[in-house]
């Protein structure tokens, strides 16, 4: 897994990753998601942990990309006070809404609910959640009047996903879990039943152009 040869994974000052991080890894590149969400390995950033793998989804109508997102899983095998544990969970989602749904105040507790429901209700123990949920709009003037006002919502979030066996956190549920929240914030219906996490979120744009 040097990271020459293998997108989205760093190997740390030790050389080769430890066990746990390398079962961890080989259980994101096997867990099975949704048809609509198009997942595939990134670059992982190199300062945040000895040891990092990333992956960037979409979750796609056809052409169309309604919604986005990066997930970072971290490992510090000395572990991490902040983290209380030796693996971290980060994320980012992004998508397109209608401007009167993001001029909703309870959209951020919304949103939040979303992430830590889309954890819960697939049954995983996790702790230290944080992050921060962000809505921005866009309006156009001059030459770009023609162009209808934009919203988003971006979702930055990090957890500690509890360790199992060897030390190995159920990272494919983990992934699982997120994906269930990018299909979510795209407006997408739950996967199967009960797989919804809080409420769903009304009136979302339509599909947008990647």
């Amino acid at each position: 897994m040097d990271e020459s040869k293998e997108a989205g994974s760093t190997t740390g000052p030790g050389g080769a990753p430890p066990l746990p991080f390398r079962s961890a890894v080989e259980a994101l590149r096997g867990a099975r998601l949704r048809p609509q969400i198009e997942v595939e390995p990134t670059p992982a950033p190199k300062r945040l942990a000895p040891y990092a793998y990333a992956l960037e989804a979409a979750v796609m109508d056809g052409e169309e990309d309604l919604a986005d997102g990066r997930l970072v899983l971290l490992h510090d095998p000395a572990g991490h006070d902040a983290w209380h544990g030796t693996f971290r969970l980060v994320t980012l989602v992004r998508a397109e809404l209608e401007p009167e749904m993001a001029a909703d105040p309870l959209l951020p507790d919304v949103c939040w609910s979303w992430l830590t429901g889309a954890l819960t209700a697939r049954g995983l123990a996790f702790g230290e959640p944080s992050g921060t949920v962000t809505r921005a709009s866009s309006h156009y003037f001059g030459g770009l009047s023609e162009r209808p006002a934009a919203s988003q919502i971006e979702i930055r979030a990090s957890w500690t996903p509890r360790e199992g066996l060897g030390g190995v956190p159920d990272t494919a549920t983990h992934l699982v879990a997120w994906c269930d929240l990018l299909a979510q914030v795209a407006g997408l219906p739950p996967a199967a039943p009960g797989d919804a996490s809080v409420v769903t979120l009304p009136q979302r744009r339509g599909p947008q152009s990647r």
